[in-house]
């Protein structure tokens, strides 16, 4: 376990790294004996400097959701990260390529909460009465740190869950309009498919992600709140992509979201 004083120097290193763009050593590397927990702490304390520095939650983003990828990582369950304001990019906006480090993308659904959502024990009902709307919804997943580290689990929760920019769709639909086990997309860049999946690759059910996320926020204190946006992982393997690309999804029901690399 690590101490208070290492736990606020990786965060305070992470919270540079982000600003000045000088990306950092994985942290699991910096600190070696750091495990699940201090990295969600980490995550909490870099939390805390932004939103001292005047940034906004507006949300939650849930990853490694795919057996594969858990098991990549050596995770036994999925993660979580803070998502901030001044990480959603409109929709058709020209995303500068060369401020990020390790960019990749990934198709998702975006819950849009219109209640809070406290847990525990909180099951599909639960998500189901306090979502607004889903949108469709391209991740940019990216992290701080370069290099990989001894523990790719800990790097991620530390960092956000490699949370980089978000970019949402502007077709929303209600949870009791479509089925969103069935939702496929695609994702092209430059014209040409690179990925396809189904939304039931999600835990299942995409709406058992996010119950499991407002579970675990209740084990450290934390409560999406209405307004919330919440992104439930993706259903397809992260693609990289360079400047001068265009990347599009294009979902069941829910239309195209889309975005250049300048």
């Amino acid at each position: 376990m690590l101490t208070d004083d290492q736990v606020a120097d990786a965060a305070e290193a992470l919270y540079r790294a982000e600003i000045d763009r000088v990306w950092i050593p994985p942290i699991s590397a910096t600190y070696p004996d750091a495990d699940i927990d201090d990295a969600y702490r980490i995550s909490a304390a870099v939390t805390d400097l932004k939103v001292a520095a005047g940034r906004v939650v507006k949300g939650h983003k849930i990853g490694l959701t795919s057996k594969a990828m858990r098991e990549i990582s050596n995770a036994t369950e999925p993660d979580y990260g803070t998502m901030f304001d001044d990480w959603f990019v409109l929709e058709g906006s020209a995303v500068p390529r060369s401020a990020m480090n390790r960019p990749l993308v990934e198709v998702e659904l975006a819950f849009v909460l219109k209640d809070a959502l406290p847990g525990p024990g909180l099951n599909a009902a639960d998500v189901i009465r306090a979502t607004d709307f889903v949108l469709p919804c391209i991740e940019i997943v990216d992290l701080r740190q370069d290099g990989r580290g001894p523990n790719r689990l800990v790097d991620s929760i530390a960092d956000a869950a490699a949370c980089g920019l978000v970019v949402l769709g502007g077709r929303p639909a209600r949870l009791t309009d479509v089925d969103i086990r069935r939702i496929g997309a695609s994702l092209s860049i430059n014209g040409s498919v690179e990925q396809s999946g189904v939304a039931s690759a999600v835990m299942g059910n995409p709406i058992n992600a996010v119950a499991w996320l407002a579970n675990k926020l209740h084990e450290y204190g934390v409560v999406p709140e209405a307004g919330h946006v919440i992104l439930s992982g993706s259903f397809i393997r992260a693609i990289p992509f360079e400047v001068g690309d265009t990347v599009v999804a294009l979902f069941d029901h829910l239309g195209e979201v889309t975005f250049s690399a300048a």
